[in-house]
């Protein structure tokens, strides 16, 4: 790669993957954890990132290209990780950890699809920005969701509502 419009795609490709990678991990984690609330969390986002596979196919084709994924090397670690705590640990351990490990996805989504948007502003595509963006304002809203439910709910010194 020698060009930013060269990283802009490579990196498209890179989250367009991650976001399809969790397509297929989010149902485990909702069927692992045991609180309700953090159940529908994960099931709520689920939904929205099969929305954000959508957003990525219009930024492909606003940019004139195919939509298309690129093994997502950071993407692959975090969910390893989320799998690894998943066998070992259980009950509340298991919610606590589960809110941990989405969030350190949510933190990646969130520095990617920042870098994304703002490059896609320098290279002047216009409705790429605007897409990106958006998909950028729900990343946050879910970090943010999780923090809540962590404390108010799942974490020990939280309210359990389980």
């Amino acid at each position: 790669m020698k060009t930013l419009a060269e990283v802009f795609e490579h990196t498209l490709r890179d989250v367009y993957w991650a976001e399809n990678a969790l397509t297929k991990a989010l149902p485990k984690v909702s069927k692992a954890v045991g609180n309700a609330d953090l159940k529908a969390a994960f099931d709520a986002h689920l939904k929205e990132t099969k929305g954000h596979i959508k957003t990525l196919d219009q930024v492909f084709k606003s940019i004139g290209k195919e939509a298309s994924g690129e093994k997502c090397d950071a993407m692959e670690g975090l969910l390893k990780e989320a799998d690894g705590l998943m066998a070992e640990a259980e009950g509340q351990a298991l919610d606590v950890a589960m809110i941990g490990a989405a969030q350190a996805i949510e933190h990646y989504e969130i520095a990617r699809y920042g870098t994304l948007r703002e490059w896609a502003k320098q290279l002047g595509h216009d409705e790429a920005h605007g897409l990106l963006a958006a998909i950028l304002d729900e990343e946050k809203a879910a970090n943010s969701k999780l923090t809540s439910l962590a404390v108010d709910t799942v974490n020990p010194s939280g309210k359990r509502k389980s």
